[in-house]
Parts: structure tokens; C-alpha cells; sequence
């Protein structure tokens, strides 16, 4: 017998249904795929409260407009998160944080300074030419970027 229920438990409820807090995060990770990337941003997932997802929204308009949509939403989310979905949503109007801009990738060095010859020896014991040079071209990133104190 427990080795049915084992199987007729999804998977999500097994690893993030015993504890609350980890059921709020899937949903909420769930939800910028179930509602698109702009309706995310435009809400947040504020709280899971037994069956019922507590979604701040801008304004009576924007609680309207989900209102409508619900129905897609609740089986957006059901495929995503599986029974651990909400059966209904609850709105809560007021400011919707703005989600923080990701940070700008540095751009790499265009051209590190060659490594060293202690480490271009120690490469040569590396037989395939194409490995042996990605590693002196990852070794002579590495150092130059230990070199220029960027070392975060």
C-alpha cells in the first residue's frame, strides 16, 4: 500500500509539499512561466495559503484582467507544479516591487597576457594540441584576472 501512494504522490508534492515555504518558492518560480515574463513583472506571488495563490496587482484593472484569467493560469501553473497548485487565486492590490535589473556581464579580456613558462612547461605534458592550448588560454585568463585584483 505504500508503495502505491508512493507513485500516486507527484513528484513536486514529495520533494516541496511537506514544508510551506518550499511549496510558496516553487510556485512562485512557477508563476513568470504560467503568466508570461510581462504579467510577471507587472505582479508578485505575495503568499500559498491553503489552495488560494495571494497575488498583488497594481490596481483594479490589472485584478480585473486576472480575475478574467484565471481559469488559464490555475492550469498553467497545474502543469508546471503539478497537485501542488493553487485551485484558485486571491488578488491583493498595491506597488509591485520592480524586479532588480541583472547586473551587465563584464566582457572578457580581449587578450590576456600569455601564462607563464612554468605553466606553458607544465602544458606541454598535455599530448592533444587543441587541450593543451584552451588550457593555456584559460591558465592566462585566470592569472591575468587574479593579476588585476578583480578576484570577487
Amino acid at each position: 500500500m505504500a508503495l502505491q501512494r508512493l507513485f500516486t504522490v507527484s513528484l513536486a508534492r514529495r520533494l516541496f509539499g511537506a514544508v510551506p515555504a518550499r511549496a510558496l518558492a516553487l510556485v512562485r518560480a512557477a508563476w513568470p512561466r504560467a503568466v508570461g515574463a510581462d504579467l510577471a513583472r507587472r505582479t508578485e506571488v505575495v503568499a500559498l495559503e491553503a489552495a488560494t495563490l495571494r497575488v498583488r496587482v497594481p490596481d483594479a484593472r490589472w485584478r480585473k484582467e486576472l480575475h478574467r484569467m484565471q481559469p488559464e493560469i490555475l492550469a498553467r501553473l497545474r502543469e508546471i507544479v503539478g497537485d501542488l497548485a493553487p485551485r484558485r487565486l486571491g488578488f491583493v492590490e498595491g506597488p509591485v516591487p520592480v524586479p532588480p535589473a541583472a547586473e551587465p556581464a563584464r566582457p572578457a579580456p580581449l587578450s590576456p597576457a600569455p601564462a607563464p613558462a612554468e605553466v606553458v612547461a607544465s602544458a606541454a605534458v598535455l599530448t592533444d594540441p587543441e587541450l593543451r592550448q584552451r588550457f593555456l588560454e584559460v591558465a592566462a585568463r585566470y592569472l591575468d584576472r587574479w593579476k588585476g585584483g578583480s578576484h570577487a
